[in-house]
Formats: C-alpha cells, sequence, structure tokens
C-alpha cells in the first residue's frame, strides 16, 4: 500500500510538474503543438543515434568472432563499451517516446475542452474533425515508435549476455560460442533498424503534417 502510494504521489508530483511547465511555455508564445512536434523530433534523433550505437556493437561483434590471437581483455573492454552506449542510447529512446506521449495527451485533452468553447457548429465541427484526424495521425506515430522501443529490450538482453559470457570467458572457446549467437542476434539487430527506420519515416510524415498550417 505504501509503495501504490509513493506511486501515485510521483505520478501526481510530475504531471503537476509538466502542467507548470507547459503553462510557462504557453506564456511565452510556445504550445502544446509546438513542444509536440519538438518531441517528436528529438525522439527521431535518439532513434537514429540508437541505431548508430547497435549497428557499432554488431560490427563490434563481427570483428571478434573473427578473433585471430591478440589480447581479448581489450576486445571484452570494447565490447563492453558498445553495450554500454547502446543501453544509453535505447534509455533516452523510451525516455522521449514517454515525452511524446505526455505532451500529446496534454494537447488533445485540451482540444478536446475548447471544443465545448464554440459559439458556431460550422466551426466546431471542422475543428473536431481535425482533432480526430491529428489523433489518428498520431496513434500511427506512437504504434511506430513502441513497436521499435518493443524491439530492443531482446537485443540488450543478448548483447549483455555476450558480454558477460565474453568477460568470464577470455579465451577460444568464448568466441566459438559468440560465433554460435552472432546469425540470431544480427538478425534481431537488423529488424530492429527496419522498424526504427519506419518509426523515423513516419515521425518526418507525421512533423511534415503538423508544420502544414491547414493541418
Amino acid at each position: 500500500m505504501k509503495h501504490f502510494t509513493l506511486a501515485a504521489t510521483l505520478c501526481f508530483v510530475l504531471t503537476g510538474c509538466q502542467t507548470a511547465y507547459y503553462s510557462a511555455m504557453e506564456q511565452v508564445g510556445v504550445h502544446k503543438r509546438d513542444i509536440l512536434v519538438d518531441r517528436v523530433e528529438a525522439t527521431k534523433e535518439s532513434q537514429q543515434e540508437s541505431q548508430q550505437e547497435f549497428q557499432s556493437a554488431l560490427e563490434r561483434l563481427s570483428t571478434l568472432i573473427n578473433f585471430d590471437g591478440g589480447e581479448l581483455q581489450s576486445a571484452y573492454n570494447q565490447l563492453n563499451d558498445d553495450y554500454e552506449s547502446s543501453l544509453s542510447a535505447a534509455t533516452d529512446v523510451s525516455r522521449n517516446i514517454d515525452k511524446v506521449e505526455d505532451v500529446a495527451g496534454a494537447l488533445f485533452s485540451e482540444w478536446e475542452e475548447e471544443l465545448t468553447q464554440y459559439s458556431s457548429a460550422t466551426l466546431k465541427r471542422e475543428s473536431e474533425k481535425k482533432l480526430k484526424q491529428t489523433q489518428r495521425q498520431f496513434d500511427k506515430l506512437l504504434r511506430s515508435m513502441r513497436s521499435s522501443e518493443k524491439k530492443m529490450q531482446p537485443v540488450l538482453s543478448s548483447l549483455k549476455d555476450n558480454v558477460l559470457y565474453l568477460k568470464h570467458n577470455l579465451n577460444a572457446q568464448a568466441i566459438a560460442a559468440i560465433r554460435g549467437e552472432f546469425k540470431s542476434l544480427k538478425s534481431d539487430i537488423q529488424s530492429l533498424i527496419d522498424d526504427m527506420n519506419r518509426s523515423i519515416a513516419d515521425s518526418n510524415k507525421f512533423i511534415a503534417q503538423m508544420n502544414n498550417k491547414n493541418t
């Protein structure tokens, strides 16, 4: 019960902070729509960074499984650095998606509330139509973002397994074991990158639509 109360309190505080932030930004002419576009852009950039980190880890593993003598400790250190960088980049992606979802929720709630303020039935219908259209576009984008996000964890887990195994088995047998896992991991990383590319394309389309003043 205490854990639930603490979580609920934290959620309330964070929600209150976000509400205060949006209000403060509105005072200087930056509206939730603008913040949403900025956060979608930031998420897209973090996905691109994450792609690079996962690709770097894959290339490091590719080099490692063809290892032919030398210092395995150094190879382990480099692979571990790649894993840590991939983990950090993936965390940034998840954090940015959460921020996108938060501001979108605030924007749509505000939009729905303001529909009740219209005196013109025609303008109200037109605004409601645009709201539903924007919500559909955003829902598609969010599904795309969450889909690629979901694929990051299995890849991270596999990378961590390889790093841990190499850490405790710095020998040729360890390289052979990792070589056996490589094909599956390579496929998973490529699938993740492909998913992120689709999400990035959806982000570009959404940003263009939001920047279209007639939308």
